[in-house]
């Protein structure tokens, strides 16, 4: 690494992580500097960033992960700027418990001590509008995997996936998503601590190329009305050595028992995970029903509304066996929402929860009061509803730790409470002319 800074002509290392919403952070260090990084790690003042510290114990220290070194590929010849990420770590050297990065290796060596590897693939939707103004314009009228003069910004998903190859993140699938200026890239598996870096970078870099052609992309969960908001939905595995876990051949639907058991800690704990896997307001308008958005804690195979998807695998292709997980949306902090995730999972495996019957699109017409009998929730309604559910929840703490977890509640109820005075436009239409 250091031989690749000097032969091309790297001017400055961007040290890269994030705060307890997710938001990247970055400050830059010279070439000269960096073995003395790599060693001792970078004072910085901590007070600064949401979630981590107070005032009195603002020095932290950024050490950067050498394995994630890469060269932004939209910076070249003299402005030419490399990246890491770092893990936050206190001036006595302890790894800082507010990071969100260490939360989730945290979570990973919990799954490690059982012996399983923790895999991810994520469905990255997102928008294209002409600007960031609160009215959003569309560059095209474009529908699911349209092909056409329809899809203007084709070149704007090809530039995008360029750099993100260059970035050593290979894109498996992308494509036009059923909104009007909506897409989608679907990231191939990797481990879990792996692609939350990923999808960072990824939102990124989506960000530089619109901002390069003179548009705004935004991970934004719903912002048309009329349309499909933008979801992340997850696929997940775990892997016991190179054997998928999640894959037997004598088993229903050739998943294990461990299978079901992820399954099922996924359905019991989805409630009080909700908060953190759809961290805004704006989360819960895309968490409705009428659009191909889950809105029930269920579970099926082929059904686009359930909580819990399980995709249907090739005949022979063992290593794809997977459930895909569908609440999350691209505007999550990637750390948190897979370590609730694999907390929730884990804690059915651990606890031998059964798993439910599977559950088709029927739901949707049964009444409330046949749903409550078959003992079928309702994903929370409302950012509101997430956070009471996430307080109670011994599962949800244990995975963040105290302090980011209620770092993240105080944050979320100021949100929330920001919310409620707001008076929108819906209401001054509805009710000023009449009232």
């Amino acid at each position: 690494m250091l031989s690749t800074v000097q032969e091309r002509g790297i001017r400055f290392i961007r040290l890269w992580f994030t705060d307890v919403q997710g938001f990247l952070k970055s400050f830059a260090i010279t070439p000269a500097e960096l073995e003395l990084a790599l060693d001792e790690g970078v004072s910085f003042d901590g007070s600064s960033i949401d979630g981590f510290s107070r005032s009195h114990e603002a020095d932290m220290l950024a050490k950067p992960d050498p394995t994630t070194f890469q060269i932004l590929p939209w910076k070249s010849g003299d402005d030419a700027v490399a990246r890491m990420f770092c893990d936050i770590v206190t001036p006595d050297g302890d790894a800082f418990p507010g990071d969100p990065r260490h939360v989730l290796q945290r979570n990973l060596e919990k799954a490690a001590e059982l012996g399983y590897s923790f895999y991810v693939a994520p469905e990255i939707e997102y928008f294209y509008f002409a600007d960031a103004s609160p009215e959003p314009q569309v560059l095209d009228r474009g529908g699911y995997f349209d092909l056409t003069p329809l899809d203007v910004a084709q070149q704007y998903r090809r530039s995008t996936i360029t750099m993100l190859e260059q970035l050593g993140i290979p894109v498996a699938f992308s494509h036009h998503e059923v909104s009007p200026s909506q897409h989608e890239l679907d990231l191939r598996h990797t481990d879990a601590l792996t692609m939350a870096d990923n999808i960072t970078t990824t939102r990124l870099t989506v960000k530089e190329i619109a901002l390069k052609h003179g548009i705004h992309a935004t991970f934004m969960p719903k912002p048309l009305e009329k349309y499909d908001g933008s979801g992340m939905h997850l696929h997940l595995s775990l892997f016991l050595g190179d054997e998928n876990a999640f894959h037997d051949e004598s088993g229903e639907y050739g998943l294990s028992k461990v299978a079901h058991g992820f399954i099922a800690g996924l359905l019991r704990h989805a409630s009080e995970i909700t908060a953190v896997t759809n961290q805004w307001v704006n989360s819960y308008k895309r968490l409705v029903s009428g659009f191909d958005a889950p809105t029930f804690e269920t579970w099926a195979r082929n059904d686009q509304s359930a909580l819990v998807r399980v995709p249907a695998t090739r005949k022979g292709k063992i290593d794809a066996t997977r459930i895909e997980y569908r609440s999350p949306d691209p505007a999550c902090n990637p750390y948190l929402a897979l370590s609730v995730i694999l907390a929730a999972g884990l804690a059915g495996i651990a606890n031998n929860y059964e798993l439910p019957p599977e559950a088709g699109s029927e739901i949707l017409e049964m009444s409330e009061s046949e749903r409550a009998a078959a003992g079928i929730r309702h994903i929370p309604h409302n950012l509101a509803d997430a956070i009471k559910a996430m307080e109670g929840s011994d599962l949800v703490r244990n995975a963040l730790g105290d302090h980011v977890f209620e770092w993240f509640l105080r944050n979320k109820k100021r949100e929330w409470a920001r919310y409620e005075q707001h008076v929108s436009r819906f209401e001054l239409e509805e009710y000023l002319p009449v009232l």
